[in-house]
């Protein structure tokens, strides 16, 4: 990862600089030399970046630059693609991730993600979709399932909207419940990290800026790294900031990465500098 401690100091109010430069946090993810390739063409390259624990860190960049394809790297969703390879290294609580005796269902347990759209479950209830990754876990009791449904449902800030109807189907529910669905059911197995694939870009404005509103109340729980095209999102939710381009080649590199508040006003990169401010191309 940049580090724009210095360049902080010399461009924020000392009363800022503490939560600015994050110098008080413990990292989350370690990314070194991180590429990925389809069929032997690079789509993300020499990728090297930490991410702060307790955070939001946001990935940003152009369409194609590798910010998706970095993102499914952190929890192995490449594992089934045919032909897709990762190298360098990720590692999380000082272990590779892609390490020799990895186990991929553990790492997706520890490294949640919620995707673009609302995947929910359409033939199970409320309660069902929430308690899934616990039963698949093979925990059966029936007070713990419930513990934990009402403890996620109330982290993803959809207690009091369903707690009557928890055994209706979640297809009943809108597009903003539905994500703040899968959210839940993702923080139910209580992971280290949340990974969130552009949560809103299927949402009207309302909803959208319910699941901003989650993410600050969500980081004393979790780490969250989030995909946005959208610039004044990545300004209103983010403590972090990574900044990938692609090259001529098609392989997405990361420009810069930093404190948020650096990398909008005042980054080190003039490419980075083009893009917050909607210069680029």
């Amino acid at each position: 990862m940049t580090d724009g401690s210095t360049t902080a100091d010399m461009t924020v109010p000392e009363e800022e600089r503490a939560d600015t430069t994050l110098v008080d946090a413990a990292t989350a993810l370690e990314l070194e030399d991180v590429g990925v390739s389809f069929r032997g063409v690079a789509a993300v390259d020499d990728v090297t970046m930490s991410i702060p624990a307790n955070r939001v860190t946001a990935l940003i960049g152009p369409s194609g630059a590798g910010k998706t394809t970095l993102l499914r790297a952190m929890n192995r969703l490449h594992d089934a693609t045919r032909g897709a390879k990762v190298t360098g290294s990720i590692r999380h609580d000082g272990a590779d991730l892609y390490g020799p005796g990895s186990d991929p269902v553990l790492v997706r347990t520890r490294i949640g993600m919620v995707f673009q759209r609302p995947n929910v479950f359409p033939t199970m209830s409320i309660h069902e979709n929430v308690v899934s990754g616990l039963r698949f876990a093979g925990i059966r009791k029936k007070a713990v399932l419930n513990e934990a449904a009402e403890s996620a449902l109330i982290a993803a800030a959809l207690w009091d909207e369903v707690r009557h109807r928890l055994r209706k189907p979640a297809t009943s529910l809108s597009g903003g419940q539905q994500q703040r669905l899968c959210i839940a059911r993702a923080l139910a197995v209580e992971p280290d990290v949340l990974l969130m694939d552009e949560p809103t870009s299927s949402l009207d404005p309302t909803a959208t800026k319910r699941i901003e509103e989650l993410l600050s109340e969500l980081v004393d729980r979790v780490t969250i790294v989030i995909v946005t095209h959208n610039m004044q999102q990545a300004h209103r939710v983010s403590d972090h900031c990574a900044f990938l381009l692609g090259g001529e080649d098609g392989a997405g590199r990361l420009v810069e990465a930093g404190p948020a508040k650096v990398i909008f006003e005042d980054p080190s990169d003039p490419r980075t500098a083009d893009y917050v401010a909607g210069r680029f191309g």
